[in-house]
């Protein structure tokens, strides 16, 4: 029986916090507003619309805000390294004949570029999906477990009735994780084919 892995994409399999630093750093002068890029990059998770107005940009200016960003986010793709360990738990995914879903908040045709600059194999990408909103594509796809690294992902594991993993790699911490409902906290995704043996027993030889 084919059974599916869900990832997050932001700070969970890529660490984008040098490009889009250098975005909003970039979006801040063309708009005249003081926006922080390191520290809008320290808070990713949320939808960008959301952390825009939290970094204090003007509600009006945020449709622009956000389209100027999506045009702008294609030239700083290659500079955004996947997080370590990330290859290899797709890796340890695809040896157990398992398929990989990336469920992101991030929006879609900005995400599917990521995976193709880093060569993944995905089975199926849903973008523009946060917290509880990711519950109805991991059930649809059938997730038997959904990893991220913010509360938000473990409210959408926790929503979708799947086995939550949480890795302490973006800005919410181990015991934050926890408290949103993780059922297991990895450092980040290098312990995660360790522990998916251990879950699911070593890979035999075919």
């Amino acid at each position: 029986m084919t059974w599916t892995v869900g990832f997050d994409l932001d700070m969970t399999l890529i660490d984008s916090r040098p490009g889009v630093a250098s975005a909003i750093d970039r979006l801040g002068v063309e708009f005249g507003l003081p926006l922080s890029g390191t520290t809008f990059a320290d808070r990713l998770g949320p939808p960008l619309a959301t952390l825009l107005v939290e970094a204090g940009a003007p509600e009006d200016l945020v449709p622009a805000l956000v389209t100027r960003y999506r045009a702008l986010y294609p030239t700083i793709v290659s500079a955004i390294p996947p997080m370590p360990g990330a290859q290899a738990a797709l890796a340890a995914v695809e040896a157990r004949n398992g398929r990989v879903l990336v469920v992101t908040g991030k929006h879609a045709p900005l995400a599917q570029l990521h995976i193709a600059e880093l060569g993944w194999r995905v089975d199926h990408l849903a973008g523009d999906l946060w917290s509880a909103g990711k519950a109805a594509t991991l059930r649809e796809q059938g997730a038997s477990l959904f990893v991220g690294d913010h509360v938000g992902d473990m409210n959408g594991a926790r929503a979708a009735d799947v086995f939550a993993v949480g890795v302490s790699t973006g800005p919410c911490t181990a015991d934050e994780l926890r408290a949103a409902g993780a059922d297991v906290v990895l450092t980040d995704l290098t312990e995660f084919p360790a522990w998916l043996a251990t879950e699911c027993g070593a890979v035999t030889a075919r």
